[in-house]
This record gives C-alpha cells, sequence and structure tokens, in this order.
C-alpha cells in the first residue's frame, strides 16, 4: 500500500500546497526569490552603510543565514496548521495522517531548492568558487529537513488539540530571527552559549554553510555529529507524540 497509494498521495499533497501557496499570485514562484533578496539588501544596507560589520562578502554572509531561517519558518508554521487545514482530507480518506505535516515540510522544500539555488549563484558571483566541501551540502540539508518534520508533527498534533499553538509558533519564529545567527557571526557569541548554538540546527546549519561557501573549509565534524543527533532524536520524538496524540484527532478536527 505504502508503495504505491500513499505515495501517490504524499506527492499529490505535495503539489496542491505549492499551487496553494501561489495561487492568484502574477509574480508566481518569484517570491521565494524576492523574499530572501529584499531581506538581504536591506540588512546589507544597515550594516554595511549605517552600522558597519567589517563582514568580507557581506550579502552571501547574510544569505546563508538568511535562507535556513526562511525554510525553517515557514516549514514550522505551515505545517503546525497543516492538520487543522486539511481535516476535510483526513476525516475521508484513510492514510497515515503524518503524511499531512510531512507534506507540508516537503513542499517547503521545493521552496528551499529555489532559495539554495540562489545562494550558490550569489557564491559564484562573489567568486568565492566551488569547492570539494559542497558535497556536505545536501547531507546538511537532508538532516535540517529531518529536525523540521519531527518539530512539526509534535506542534501539528497539538495544534489540534490547543489551536493557539500556531500563533506561539509564530512567536518563537520572531524570536528566532535575533538567536539564529543570521546578521552576526556565530562566533560573535560568547564562549557560555555557544554549546546551545551548536545544538540549534538552525544555527549550527548556518555556521555550516558559512565554513563550506564563505571559507572554503570543512564543516566541523562535531557540529555535524550534534546537528544529526538532535535531528534524528526530533523526528523519533515527533513521530512517538504524533502516533499517542493522533487517536483523538477525529474528534476534534
Amino acid at each position: 500500500m505504502w508503495n504505491g497509494d500513499y505515495k501517490f498521495l504524499l506527492s499529490n499533497l505535495v503539489k496542491k500546497d505549492f499551487k496553494v501557496r501561489y495561487r492568484n499570485m502574477s509574480l508566481g514562484m518569484f517570491w521565494s526569490l524576492l523574499n530572501p533578496l529584499v531581506t538581504m539588501a536591506v540588512l546589507t544596507f544597515v550594516f554595511s552603510v549605517i552600522w558597519p560589520s567589517g563582514q568580507a562578502n557581506y550579502p552571501v554572509f547574510l544569505l546563508c543565514g538568511i535562507v535556513p531561517y526562511s525554510f525553517f519558518t515557514m516549514a514550522w508554521s505551515s505545517s503546525t496548521s497543516s492538520l487543522v487545514d486539511n481535516a476535510s482530507i483526513i476525516k475521508r480518506v484513510p492514510v497515515p495522517r503524518e503524511l499531512i505535516p510531512v507534506a507540508t515540510v516537503l513542499g517547503n522544500g521545493v521552496h528551499l531548492l529555489v532559495q539554495v539555488g540562489l545562494l550558490l549563484a550569489f557564491t559564484l558571483a562573489f567568486g568565492l568558487g566551488i569547492n570539494r566541501h559542497w558535497l556536505w551540502l545536501p547531507v546538511l540539508w537532508t538532516l535540517e529537513l529531518l529536525f523540521v518534520a519531527g518539530l512539526s508533527l509534535i506542534t501539528a498534533a497539538v495544534n489540534v488539540y490547543v489551536r493557539d499553538t500556531r500563533y506561539v509558533v509564530e512567536s518563537i519564529n520572531a524570536m528566532l530571527f535575533w538567536l539564529v545567527p543570521v546578521f552576526y557571526p556565530i562566533e560573535k557569541v560568547p564562549a557560555r552559549y555557544a554549546g546551545i548554538y551548536e545544538v540549534n540546527p538552525v544555527a549550527a546549519l548556518v555556521g555550516t554553510l558559512r565554513n563550506i561557501l564563505l571559507e572554503s573549509t570543512e564543516p566541523r565534524y562535531l557540529t555535524v555529529a550534534k546537528l544529526a543527533a538532535v535531528s534524528f532524536f526530533m523526528l523519533g520524538a515527533g513521530l512517538l507524540a504524533f502516533r499517542k496524540l493522533k487517536q483523538g484527532f477525529y474528534d476534534y478536527l
């Protein structure tokens, strides 16, 4: 069953999410490029003209933070409300409920591919070039997807019972813009907080992307190991929590 109908359903849910997002938008998928470009331009002006940071290749430096942060916040926020938004499907079709939030995360993954392409294009445009450490990029983004999927399974399930959950997620996302090193280097973080940043998958990914793209160096193996551990732990926790909570979905949706 999983090899046929469920894969077909997952594929269609991802396509549905993609189409709904850009329905009635004249610029369509260009918004996936415009949003990070506008954010990059504003922050570059602020930290290059008003409050100079002294960071070389600052636009690329910023995109290394903006792209992971944007994907995480969009995927987490939209997947948190995905079960409620797709209540009619859940009640009509006997499919694993886990597919709904996971499909939403994967749908955001399509936009991520566009933004990663933008990031790599800027990297080449600034003369930073391709290096062998780019081979790490698929591994790092896969770990990020696993982490977001696991976290989304928890918050999507809780949101069925407590509809305020989506607003809590949005508030956390707003705070994360300052707590993730989007516009400042992770090296500026005081030593007593550095360990926390390394187990924060978004912050760890930002720092590792800058190692690879800006410095042409391999990522720190300890950081990657921590990122992998947290990502797989969150995925496992998400599946367990979802399995326990989904028993009452029908009564609350």
